[in-house]
Formats: C-alpha cells, structure tokens, sequence
C-alpha cells in the first residue's frame, strides 16, 4: 500500500522524533514515502518561509492510498490535487512559542481552514489524551491516541558512564540541574532567573535558541540521555500545551525526578509518574531547593517515574500504530 507522509520542517524535536518512528515502523510493511515540502528558497526569512511552503503542499498531487499530514498540509488538503484516504498526526495546536507576529497569523488558519478541512480527513492522531480529548469535544469522531514509544535499552546507562561523562564536562563538584532544550517556549529563560545563583550546575542543550548564562551543550543522542542521567533534577517547564513532552518522558527512563509546568499532556505523564507540576516560575526556587537537600526523595521519585514510564515501550508503540493504519484503509 503506497503511503506518502508529508512534513515541512526537519528540525530534531520530540515531534519529528515521533513521526520518524512511525515512518520507520510503516516501512517494514507498506511504501512509505515522505514527502519533503521544506521551504526551498526562503529557509531564513520566517514568514515567506511559511508562504512558501504552504505554497508547495496547495501544490501537490498524485493518487496514493494513504496521505499522513500534519497541520500545514492539512490546511491546504482542500486546494490540493491529491486523491487517497487521509490521516493527521497532531502534537498540539498551541502557538504560543511562536513569534507575536506568527501567533495571530497561525490561529487565524487554524479557525478559518484547519478545523474544517480535518472533517474530511479519516483519522485524527494525538499522542495524549489531553489532545484526544480536545477534539473529541469539538465533535470529531475517528481520534486516535497512540502515545511516545521508547526503545528501553536506550537507557541502560551505566555508572562508569556518567563518572566519565561528569568528568569529560567538568560537571564534578555540584549537582546538575537541566534546564531543558535551550529555547524560549521551553521556558529556559524563567526557569534560569529563578535558579540562578543556586549551587548547582544550570544546563540547557540542543541548538542555543536564546542566549542565557547557562551551560549549553549540543549533544548527540546517547550524551543527551547521560545528562538527563547525570542531572539530580530535570525541568520541563514549557511555556504551551505540550502534546506529551519527550524530554521529561526521557528524564523518567533515566530515574531522573522531573519538575514541570504540566501544561497540556504533559500533565498525563507527570500526574501518572508521580512527579512535581510547578504552575508558577516564583515557586520553582523553593521546590528545587527542597529536593536537592533530600537525596532518597529524589530517588523513591526517580524509581516512581520510571516505573510509568517504562510502560510505553516501541512495541506497545508499533502495535497501536499497526492497528490504527489497518482501521483507516479498511
């Protein structure tokens, strides 16, 4: 069964990790295509970057049995001159990390031609049941939620390697505590003025979004766990309604404790782990304080977490998606 999955952005973040997953799972079993409609011409200039790639997807055509979209190109679905069954795979719908001129702009799209254009198609997929949820009460029917799967051996991170990982980085004679991705939706900036000062390393990775006096590391995978491992507290406290947040997920499989903002479905995953929800940025300081005092609190959280978050395994993953792609093409 020819497939052709559609994305416009290439950025490594928790979605896109998800959504390569799903591809590379598919592909054992159907043809599975993905459809690159990235800006080409404009990568730089953010608004015609958008114009451009709209511009694109409202462009495609072909006849395949399954097209997976995301909002983008679900947006331009009815302009388009593609034919076959069609699926969204939805994070969140929260634009509230974009810019101020993106926001009002995005909203708008997603009034006047997303929510319409999604009573077409024959499947919703959401990752949380916050976001099952949201559009179980907007009136849709076929929603699906298939949450974040993880490959546990990902994790099995040994002692030698967080000695040496501490000592490569010269993270030896204080705790770390681990921002989040260096981005200003991820609330990397609040979360460092509230702790600055604290006898503890302040880390953030990834691309520097936003610059702050933080630590950054641009880490591949398997060092990016071993921070997450070799921190005593992980922050998570993103700014929008998070469609699940694979970061605190990830934190979790390290029986690392995690403080987040609990926003959107991530307040599934951090209520289910039994972790601290920090609503308010004034409050983060004194609960940060307390743990890093109470080492065996850190602990018994770190062993809670992993025991939910071990349940989400890419075979439970695999499966549902399996599942879910022979309802929609039968």
């Amino acid at each position: 069964m020819p497939i052709r999955w559609i994305e416009i952005s290439k950025k490594k973040y928790g979605g896109v990790a998800y959504n390569d997953e799903a591809r590379n799972f598919l592909s054992k079993y159907f043809e599975v295509n993905l459809v690159d409609c990235e800006a080409k011409f404009f990568k730089k200039a953010k608004p015609f970057k958008l114009l451009e790639s709209l511009f694109r997807l409202s462009n495609m055509k072909g006849e395949k049995d399954l097209w997976i979209r995301d909002f983008y190109s679900t947006l331009t679905l009815p302009f388009d001159k593609t034919k076959g069954k069609n699926l969204v795979v939805i994070h969140h719908l929260d634009f509230s990390g974009f810019s101020l001129f993106a926001q009002p702009f995005l909203n708008f799209l997603k009034i006047m031609f997303f929510f319409p254009a999604l009573r077409k198609v024959n499947g919703i997929v959401t990752v949380s049941r916050y976001w099952q949820n949201y559009f179980f009460k907007k009136g849709y029917k076929n929603v699906y939620r298939i949450y974040n799967g993880f490959n546990l051996s990902d994790f099995n991170i040994q002692d030698k390697d967080i000695l040496d990982f501490k000592e490569k980085y010269n993270f030896q004679d204080k705790p770390i505590i681990y921002l989040g991705n260096c981005q200003r939706a991820k609330g990397v900036v609040e979360s460092y003025n509230a702790l600055k000062g604290l006898d503890a390393y302040l880390v953030t990775s990834g691309r520097e979004q936003i610059k702050i006096p933080a630590r950054n590391l641009n880490l591949e995978y398997k060092n990016y766990l071993k921070l997450l491992k070799a921190s005593s507290i992980v922050l998570a406290m993103s700014k929008f309604e998070e469609g699940w947040c694979r970061t605190a997920h990830e934190a979790m499989l390290c029986r690392t404790m995690v403080i987040g903002s609990g926003l959107g479905g991530m307040g599934e995953l951090l209520e289910g782990g039994k972790q601290i929800v920090c609503r308010n940025f004034s409050q983060l300081r004194e609960k940060a304080e307390y743990l890093l005092a109470r080492p065996q609190m850190r602990k018994k959280m770190g062993e809670d977490g992993y025991d939910y978050a071990k349940n989400f395994t890419i075979e439970r993953f695999n499966k549902e998606w399996r599942d879910m792609i022979k309802k929609i093409i039968i």
